[in-house]
């Protein structure tokens, strides 16, 4: 292994042994840019407080350049006044410059000759502001005062006499009050169509007693729905009303107002209810002979409209007809009873069988879409179900006589739809037509007699004229048929006719249809 030799040579007075030598100096590289801005001003080569040299008055080294001297027009203007030692540009409040001002305790700024950052031959030195600022109190106070103005002399610039001004406020008022005068006349009696009306006010409160038609109105509204039936993707459906008879939901209607549903599964049966609420119809049943029919919503606390008695009735009572016409819904008509037991036959149209009852008539107004609606008493009991209408016109305008299944009847085959889902009505087996004017005998005349059917059992033959029904008068065919169907399946009937101008009774039991 070969020794190397001694960076450092040994010393004298030193102990032997091996040393290191010191590390190079590092020095890095100097930007020339930052060199010129931040390096020491040129020919410097110490510290700056070799710059000046005692007894120089603070005057730079020689080799040192600095800015050019003041113009002579400057330092004439701000050089401190000539022959004044001791007195900076500066003046503190109170004083001369050349000594402290009496409010300043110890030593003021401007006199610090100790201060190392201040330039000692620097003429401007810090003090305060050049003009003292007055506070607002001390601003008014100085502030002179003098006369305050009248309202003459603000007017008219000049002081007039009290007695003038006067006179100036009188003729301004008679000149307003002319102006005011002459405006009403004209604006009264400027044109004879304008004017002031007096206008007479009612109490702004009604008296509705109970019983009123309001009163029935408000009660009956709950109960009497809207029934829409209608075919998904169809343009058009047909529209009607119906009346809620039993809590759980049943509705009855007309038989021809939902006739679209019980034909096609497909068509759909809504329940539009007084505050606007529908709901989905499902027909319960339905029976085309006597036009009536029953759906059910699903709708939990509903109104039942309470029941009364057809049979009560009399020509001339107060009744109310409750419904939807022309889809105008919880629409309400007043009239009377005008006629009971008013066999009407209705229907009949696009080849089907006619609809013939026994009907309550009234001249309360119904049109089309009252159909399945109510017929009210005047306590607001349910009587009838609106029904037809007779008119004179080919849009069926009501004129007065509308026509109502009485409630005995529709809720005795309500009760059998309810619980049966369909009707059958009492026969007599035959065929008849009512007996043409001029007849010596008003009834309904035997066109055929169906073979082994009651009216064959019992010796009714063709041509006969039945008058009476068990004790009912007929007078047409119309007659005989409800007087038929007022009676049960199965009941003996005794019935008078008329055959080749002798007058005889026959025993009938009645079958069914």
């Amino acid at each position: 292994m070969t020794e190397q030799p001694n960076a450092n040579p040994q010393q004298p007075g030193e102990p032997a042994g091996d040393r290191l030598a010191p590390r190079p100096l590092a020095r890095p590289a100097v930007d020339p840019a930052q060199a010129a801005t931040f390096g020491r001003p040129r020919g410097v080569d110490g510290a700056f407080d070799k710059l000046y040299q005692p007894g120089t008055n603070g005057q730079a080294a020689p080799n040192l350049n600095l800015a050019p001297p003041t113009p002579e027009s400057l330092a004439e203007a701000f050089r401190r006044p000539p022959g004044a030692e001791g007195v900076v540009l500066e003046r503190p409040h109170g004083g001369n410059g050349s000594e402290p001002a009496a409010n300043d305790a110890d030593d003021p700024l401007w006199t610090k000759t100790s201060d190392p950052w201040r330039d000692p031959g620097s003429g401007a030195v810090l003090a305060g502001p050049a003009v003292q600022q007055d506070s607002e109190e001390e601003k008014d106070a100085k502030r002179p005062q003098g006369a305050l103005l009248s309202l003459p002399e603000v007017l008219f610039g000049r002081r007039v006499q009290t007695k003038a001004l006067a006179m100036l406020a009188a003729v301004a008022l008679v000149i307003g009050a002319a102006g005011g005068l002459i405006g009403w006349w004209f604006a009264d009696t400027g044109t004879e169509l304008t004017g002031q009306a007096s206008i007479s006010e009612a109490d702004a409160a009604k008296e509705r007693p109970a019983g009123s038609i309001a009163d029935i109105a408000h009660r009956v509204a709950p109960t009497v729905v809207s029934l829409e039936v209608f075919k998904p993707g169809a343009d058009a459906g047909q529209q009607g009303s119906g009346v809620v008879i039993d809590n759980q939901g049943y509705v009855l209607t007309n038989e021809h107002v939902i006739s679209a549903a019980t034909s096609d599964s497909a068509t759909k049966v809504t329940a539009v209810f007084f505050d606007g609420k529908r709901v989905e119809a499902k027909v319960v049943g339905a029976d085309p002979k006597t036009d009536l029919a029953v759906v059910k919503v699903d709708v939990k606390n509903l109104t039942a409209l309470q029941v009364g008695k057809s049979s009560d009735l009399a020509v001339g009572d107060s009744v109310i007809a409750v419904g939807s016409p022309l889809a105008l819904q919880n629409s309400v008509t007043a009239g009377i009873v005008s006629a009971l037991n008013r066999p009407v036959t209705a229907g009949g149209d696009g080849g089907s069988a006619p609809v013939i009852y026994e009907a309550i008539q009234t001249d309360a107004a119904i049109n089309h879409g009252n159909s399945g609606g109510a017929l009210v008493d005047a306590t607001g009991a349910l009587v009838g179900i609106n029904s037809a209408i007779r008119s004179s016109s080919a849009e069926g305008g009501s004129i007065g006589i509308g026509f109502a299944i009485p409630s005995d009847y529709a809720v005795k085959i309500a009760k059998t739809l309810i619980k049966d889902g369909k009707v059958v009505h009492p026969d007599i087996g035959i065929n008849a037509s009512s007996t043409v004017a001029g007849s010596s005998t008003m009834g309904a005349q035997v066109r055929n007699v169906a073979p082994g059917g009651p009216a064959a059992s019992a010796g009714i033959k063709e041509g006969d004229v039945i008058t009476e029904v068990g004790g009912r008068l007929v007078r047409d065919s119309a007659e005989l048929l409800v007087a038929v169907r007022a009676r049960e399946v199965g009941e003996v009937v005794p019935v008078r006719l008329v055959r080749d101008g002798s007058s005889l009774v026959v025993d009938v039991k009645l079958a069914s249809d």
